[in-house]
């Protein structure tokens, strides 16, 4: 057999099991997600349509999670490509953004393709900003292999200067503007923003296919916005949101945001505020502080894993028995699955926090100093993760400390997170995460006596 033969057989494998693995997890579609109050001037933000340019989604999903659209309409996808975005890949079924123009039903991005051209074309839609992350520094003239008329980074890409439409024609004058607002607000000197002006109808065949390019020829005004690759990932998605908050501006869309537009806040955004919840909230995971692995984590015993991320780029990918967590490029951690049927219950657990009586919801994270207890007129059976006493089945009843635990069993890299999970019988009904943390348990001890302070003065 020649070498090619046994290449073209390698290429359709490799197909395969790439199709297979698409085919079995459902969730890869985009969402679309609609802030403010829909009207005829319609933002729509798209980031993803490449999975290898962390930088354009990430700050695309920062609008759907942090942003308030006070007025206006804003419409954002920020995981157009979403498996490519979890293979870390330009595009597994080659490049989406070239698949414009022309592209046959057998495509596996065709679906995908066929949706967002829709709402491209929606009649309220008026302009279109796609997030892209480009090679190093454009630059309308050569000065070295990093800053060069042939980079996309730091650009504003439109297609061609005017468009012929009733809102938002003059392309140039937008993009020139936006460059001039993020110009003032740069990191340093060499991230400046340039207009890249593409003219796409005098033969860029490439661009021809591109999402812009289809917008334009649908009568939207559409911009590229390219943040460069030679930066980390969260000053990437500041220079985007810099530039998204002018073309609000641009539109009459007034926003507010729950951070500080600096590179500092955004990167906190980006990596603290992360969680993701399980079986109706039964379950709450923080993300920015997982470990790698999680043994015997609860699956129902169908293998069904019922989740809600706190973003649009986090999924769980099914693989065997393990559960793989992922948010954007990353891999958080694993879940190694623990079989077993499900108590439908919606009770608050009544615990001593150092000594302090609360009432707690499964799915919550309570702060401890020194210990907690479990009060045994629950009904509940519980088990603490990691914890060892041979007398007791259950562990309701018990005062728990920290060194009572083994650090290994922590869900959290630092040792500090720990599961408390509740049975039914051998139903599992909930799970309660605590922390030992001096530091919030006192901030939170302290915010619990001011507010019985001002409830006792109101009355």
């Amino acid at each position: 057999m020649s070498l090619g033969i046994l290449r073209l057989f390698k290429l359709l494998f490799i197909a395969v099991l790439v199709q297979n693995l698409y085919a079995s997890n459902k969730s890869f579609d985009f969402d679309l997600i609609k802030k403010g109050q829909d009207n005829d001037n319609t933002l729509l933000i798209v980031g993803g349509i490449q999975g290898d340019e962390p930088g354009g989604f990430m700050a695309a999903s920062l609008i759907t999670t942090h942003y308030t659209i006070k007025k206006g309409s804003v419409w954002v996808i920020p995981n157009l490509n979403f498996y490519s975005i979890i293979k870390r890949s330009r595009g597994p079924f080659g490049d989406m953004n070239r698949k414009f123009a022309k592209l046959s039903q057998n495509d596996p991005d065709y679906d995908s393709i066929k949706r967002i051209k829709k709402y491209i074309s929606s009649d309220n839609v008026k302009l279109v900003l796609n997030l892209h992350d480009g090679s190093g520094f454009y630059r309308k003239n050569y000065i070295d292999k990093l800053h060069s008329p042939y980079r996309w980074g730091q650009s504003s890409i439109i297609d061609q200067s005017n468009l012929d439409i009733d809102m938002y024609g003059n392309l140039e004058v937008i993009s020139q503007r936006v460059c001039e607002y993020v110009n003032k607000n740069l990191i340093r000197e060499e991230d400046s923003y340039l207009v890249h002006n593409t003219k796409t109808r005098l033969g860029d065949k490439e661009m021809e296919k591109t999402l812009t390019y289809f917008a334009i020829n649908n009568g939207k005004a559409a911009f590229g916005n390219e943040a460069s690759k030679s930066l980390p990932v969260h000053e990437r998605a500041y220079y985007h949101l810099l530039a998204l908050e002018e073309y609000m501006r641009v539109m009459g869309i007034e926003f507010s945001r729950e951070f500080e537009l600096t590179p500092r806040s955004v990167k906190n955004a980006l990596n603290n505020d992360i969680y993701i919840s399980f079986y109706d909230d039964k379950i709450k995971l923080p993300l920015s502080k997982i470990r790698n692995s999680l043994k015997y984590f609860p699956v129902k015993k169908d293998g069904t894993l019922e989740f809600t991320p706190s973003n649009p780029l986090t999924t769980v990918i099914k693989k065997g028995n393990t559960y793989t967590i992922h948010y954007g490029n990353r891999r958080l951690a694993k879940l190694s699955a623990d079989y077993l049927d499900m108590e439908n219950a919606d009770v608050n657990i009544k615990m001593k926090i150092d000594g302090n009586e609360q009432d707690v919801e499964f799915g919550s994270i309570v702060n401890a100093v020194n210990n907690f207890f479990v009060l045994p007129e629950t009904g509940y059976r519980v088990n603490v993760i990691g914890y060892v006493n041979k007398k007791h089945r259950n562990e309701s009843g018990l005062k728990i400390k920290k060194q009572q635990i083994a650090k290994r069993f922590s869900i959290d890299k630092k040792g500090k997170i720990y599961r408390v999970e509740f049975y039914k019988k051998d139903k599992f009904a909930g799970m309660i995460l605590v922390e030992f943390d001096a530091k919030k348990a006192k901030n939170l001890s302290l915010a619990i006596i001011e507010e019985k302070k001002i409830a006792a003065k109101k009355m």
